[in-house]
């Protein structure tokens, strides 16, 4: 993210296709967001269609090229860096009338920002002089969005070339996806989201774009995205050991985010903020007096001051209240808005039927699904075109979906080399497998329901922009899977990105008449549930470790409620209904963990 954005908030990765080319909706305005690389060929579709839509050299890059995967990604985020430069060029030619877009990058702004301030002294100016110069003053003092972009660490399956022999390790899908965003003319950030993967982070240090310059800039800049403190800390001092630093650790919500959902051991959001707030500064100091010896022994002048590292937010936002406190209690550089954009026509690229759908969802259609071929929970939306093709597909005897992009392949029980559990391949021995079992008819129905409700995302999450990139996709092909946090149930509409912008800072309302319970109180909702399923699942053969592991959670939970108790005061100065409100709902969480406390389990 630029140090000069002017926005208090960024919108983050969604998907593979709906954020995909936000930069190019966005970034003019100053606001921020986040390009999946996970998907190259939708990378390439999507530079074929801008680069024709804005006049620019297109050629191919084709599957069959040496090193496309990096190519590919390369090529395309140079092509947003480049129409976002012109985009931001006539910006600035632009007069300050009402329908301009230079007027909209003002109207957009946050109220307490000094650009805002000064464009408000401009309106108000009666010397013609005073103006033009106040004029060219605010011309001057644009600045874009950052084109930052996300590599899911874990995301790194072996290529192989056309004779079927592995590639070297750079060739693998995260290290390709790394190498094209550093070879990119982009100055933005990579953010690494599901944690570390070791062979990845030393790859780093092979680019110079990622250590600072004779001025101490960085060229490229790293964004961990993670769910607690401890693991900003070692994920921090790693790669500061190999001279890299960290300039901003997101911290998202373990549940109430969407896609993928990776639960923390019961640490909640309210908490997890609070340590930082307190060790923010101590590991600051720690990750540069490592990154600095680190530099030292590569032989790499080591900036004077320790260089600036944000601290970011996201997940289930959705009040400017929230946003506010978030900022001023926790001192956050930045909100992320999500799933609330997705309804946002200008910011993201989602299908018309699929935004119908999330037009309408209520609570009930937003769940924590098992379709995600990884194996870890996903935030979706029920009865999308991506679940009734894979229903439809069943139901006809052929279950699965055909692998063609193979990003999520990860299982080798029946291949030496990995499958995605989604696919036909998989599908189809994984039942036949299951039929020799000889199994009870409930329990045979309930593994192959565990089977079947896998879905291909490599399709489903890329399908909404490349309807709109491609037009000869077959019909069967276009279903979409959709990834909303549990958040979308709260907002019904489509709106303008202004809407949405003024919603974040207070000056519209977007939220529909849904009762809508705090973040904090959603999160620890989504938590009960979430512990009180994993108690279940282990009840019958509850060992020491899953023992200890469930108790923990619990411990965890009880203590962010006492944290929320203490804050209530804190939150809702001087509105002592909405205090009540809030600790009715904390003493309902509290009484479900109580009923349910293993104490009472271990004595099964």
């Amino acid at each position: 993210m630029s140090p000069n954005t002017p926005h208090t908030f960024h919108i983050p990765v969604m998907g593979l296709a709906f954020s995909v080319d936000s930069p190019l909706k966005v970034a003019r305005f100053g606001i921020s967001s986040v390009v999946s690389l996970s998907d190259d060929s939708l990378l390439e579709q999507m530079r074929a269609y801008y680069s024709q839509q804005y006049f620019l050299p297109y050629q191919p890059i084709t599957a069959k090229e040496e090193d496309y995967r990096a190519r590919r990604i390369t090529a395309c985020l140079d092509m947003i860096d480049e129409i976002v430069k012109l985009q931001m060029q006539q910006l600035q030619q632009e007069e300050f009338v009402p329908e301009s877009e230079l007027t909209k990058y003002f109207l957009l702004l946050p109220e307490q920002s000094p650009l805002k301030m000064l464009y408000r002294q401009m309106l108000h100016s009666e010397d013609e002089d005073t103006r033009l110069l106040l004029q060219n003053e605010l011309r001057a003092s644009l600045v874009a969005g950052s084109i930052d972009v996300n590599i899911m660490t874990k995301l790194d399956k072996t290529n192989y070339d056309e004779n079927g022999d592995a590639l070297p390790q750079e060739y693998t899908d995260a290290m390709a996806a790394l190498r094209g965003f550093a070879n990119s003319t982009v100055n933005a950030a990579v953010v690494f989201s599901a944690g570390m993967n070791m062979r990845l982070f030393g790859y780093m240090d092979q680019f110079n774009c990622f250590f600072p310059d004779a001025a101490d800039k960085f060229d490229k800049k790293i964004i961990i995205k993670v769910s607690d403190y401890r693991s900003a800390m070692v994920q921090g001092k790693i790669l500061a050991k190999k001279g890299l630093w960290v300039s901003e650790f997101r911290i998202e919500s373990g549940l109430n985010c969407g896609g993928h959902a990776f639960a923390t051991d019961g640490y909640l959001l309210g908490p997890i903020l609070e340590e930082f707030k307190q060790n923010r500064e101590a590991l600051r100091k720690e990750l540069y007096s490592i990154f600095s010896s680190a530099l030292a022994s590569k032989g790499i002048p080591v900036p004077l001051d320790i260089p600036a590292q944000k601290l970011t937010v996201q997940g289930g936002i959705g009040t400017p209240q929230e946003h506010e406190f978030l900022m001023h209690q926790y001192g956050v550089d930045s909100v992320g808005w999500g799933t609330p954009f997705l309804l946002v026509p200008e910011a993201t690229t989602v299908d018309e039927e699929t935004l119908q759908q999330l037009v309408e969802a209520k609570e009930e259609d937003l769940y924590l699904s098992p379709i995600s071929p990884l194996g870890v929970p996903f935030n979706a939306l029920r009865n999308t075109s991506s679940e009734q093709l894979k229903n439809l597909r069943a139901e006809r005897g052929k279950p699965g979906s055909p692998c063609i992009k193979k990003h999520l392949v990860s299982n080798t029980e029946f291949t030496d080399e990995p499958i995605c559990t989604a696919s036909r391949k998989y599908q189809r021995r994984k039942l036949e497998d299951l039929k020799k079992q000889d199994l009870n008819p409930v329990a045979y129905l309930l593994e192959e329901a565990r089977i079947l409700t896998k879905e291909c995302l490599c399709d489903g999450l890329a399908n909404s922009a490349t309807q709109l990139f491609t037009s000869s996709k077959k019909a069967a092909t276009k279903a979409v899977t959709i990834c909303p946090g549990p958040n979308l149930a709260y907002f019904s509409g489509i709106f303008k990105l202004q809407e949405m912008v003024d919603h974040v800072y207070g000056r519209f309302n977007a939220l529909n008449n849904t009762y809508r319970p705090h973040v904090f109180v959603n999160e620890l909702r989504m938590y009960v549930d979430y512990w009180k399923s994993k108690k279940e699942e282990q009840l019958q053969t509850l060992t020491d470790k899953q023992y200890k592991y469930l108790q923990s959670f619990w411990d965890n939970l009880q203590h962010g409620i006492q944290y929320y108790k203490q804050l209530l005061p804190t939150m809702f100065r001087d509105e002592l209904e909405r205090q009540v409100i809030m600790l009715d709902e904390l003493l309902d969480a509290e009484d479900q963990l109580l009923l349910g406390r293993l104490e009472q389990v271990a004595t099964v």
